[in-house]
């Protein structure tokens, strides 16, 4: 009698596949632990997944989309300029003193108003190739159009300092005021408060500067050594928004100071590899989106990032801070007003697309062109082809200001 039931997996004998010196059951096992380790990666790879889609989320949610902005400039559609170059941006930096939120008190009595303490215009030129950042000084005199105030009633038309326009109508009424002043398109805006600016310093590990004196200010809370100095957040709000103790006390002093330590904190996060490393990019833009408002098609973390990778990948010589060219009010030295023609050659290189020349001396104005002149050249005839045909063009205008490459002490 056969027992054909032990080699048929029966209680008698190994089952199919099986050997005699348990090199069946080792491999079962085998199986069994392939399985529970499929098992568990997945369950890694799955909790690395929910945990990274959770950061997204917090991050993402962080950002205010500014919802207000967008319904009043869609009000005024019609009277906005129109974008002239494709893949070109203008971004409106717009700092706020506003003592309302977390950790703005600190600085003063909320009275229920905020102003532009500092408003940029930053371009981004198609191809990415360069940034221009340019200071509008919060004193200009400008013509600032009738905005809605929050509590939904308008305001007048009036010829006012340009951080009423902020006070009066919020982002959408700055945009409208810079967009009648200079006829740039803006793309983009980002408002950031005293809270927000520091959390992003102390995010990076401070931002280094160099000072030619020392610097002792009760009012900006800033005493610091001459030389190198390495700013931590409050420092660095002290530093940006200072203004009687430094300098000789104007605002194109502090503009400039403002220019100089962005250029630094441009440099710092460009050559610490922020934006490639994890570990380092998430407190950046936990502290950038957490006190962010912006217009709602930038109010997302990946707009954001897009923004600030473009930024990233611009080389700093090509990253360019200047003021636009102001002096003294004529009716009050202690306002501002545009110089012409030169600002409004900076408005059209700005709509155009066209590259921007800036220089740490102040540039002299050319002498007024007389007929018959081209340049260095002097015509001999209104009709001479020959000569029109070699004559140069213009040179590009030079502005003054400078790069994010410059380094304050040499």
């Amino acid at each position: 009698m056969t027992h054909s039931a032990g080699r048929d997996g029966g209680p008698l004998g190994p089952g199919t596949g099986a050997s005699a010196d348990g090199r069946g059951l080792a491999r079962r096992r085998r199986r069994r632990w392939a399985r529970y380790g499929a098992g568990a990666v997945a369950v890694i790879v799955l909790g690395a997944g929910v945990a990274g889609w959770a950061v997204y989320v917090k991050l993402d949610g962080n950002i205010t989309p500014d919802e207000a902005a967008a319904a009043e400039l869609a009000r005024y559609a019609k009277e906005r300029p129109t974008s002239l170059v494709k893949g070109a941006q203008n971004v409106l930096l717009i700092g706020s003193d506003s003592r309302s939120g977390d950790g703005n008190d600190e600085y003063g009595r909320d009275s229920g108003t905020e102003r532009s303490d500092t408003t940029i215009l930053l371009h981004l030129a198609a191809g990415r190739r360069s940034a221009t950042a340019v200071s509008l000084p919060r004193d200009l005199m400008v013509d600032v159009p009738g905005c809605r105030r929050p509590d939904g009633t308008r305001t007048e038309p009036t010829f006012v300092m340009f951080n009423y326009a902020f006070q009066a109508g919020g982002s959408a009424c700055t945009i409208r005021t810079v967009e009648k002043l200079t006829g740039v398109r803006i793309d983009h805006h980002v408002v950031v408060d005293f809270s927000g600016f520091k959390d992003m310093v102390d995010a990076v590990d401070g931002v280094q500067v160099c000072l030619s004196e020392p610097i002792s200010d009760k009012a900006a809370r800033l005493r610091l050594p001459a030389g190198k100095v390495t700013l931590d957040g409050e420092q660095a709000l002290g530093y940006v928004r200072a203004r009687k103790s430094l300098g000789n006390g104007s605002d194109t002093g502090r503009m400039d100071r403002q220019q100089r330590f962005l250029g630094a904190l441009v440099n710092k996060v460009q050559s610490n590899d922020v934006l490639l490393n994890p570990v380092k990019l998430y407190p950046v833009l936990d502290a950038a989106t957490s006190s962010l408002t912006t217009d709602p098609d930038l109010a997302s973390l990946r707009g954001l990032y897009e923004l600030v990778r473009d930024l990233g990948d611009i080389p700093t010589e090509h990253v360019q801070f200047l003021t636009v060219p102001r002096e003294s009010y004529v009716y009050n030295a202690n306002r501002d007003q545009l110089v012409e023609p030169e600002a409004e050659k900076l408005f059209e290189r700005l709509r155009t697309d066209t590259p921007v020349a800036v220089s740490q001396e102040v540039p002299t104005k050319s002498p007024a062109a007389r007929p018959g002149d081209y340049g260095p050249y002097r015509a001999r005839s209104a009709n001479d082809k020959a000569f029109r045909a070699v004559s140069p063009s213009p040179p590009a205008p030079t502005f003054r200001g400078n790069t994010a490459a410059g380094d304050d002490c040499g």
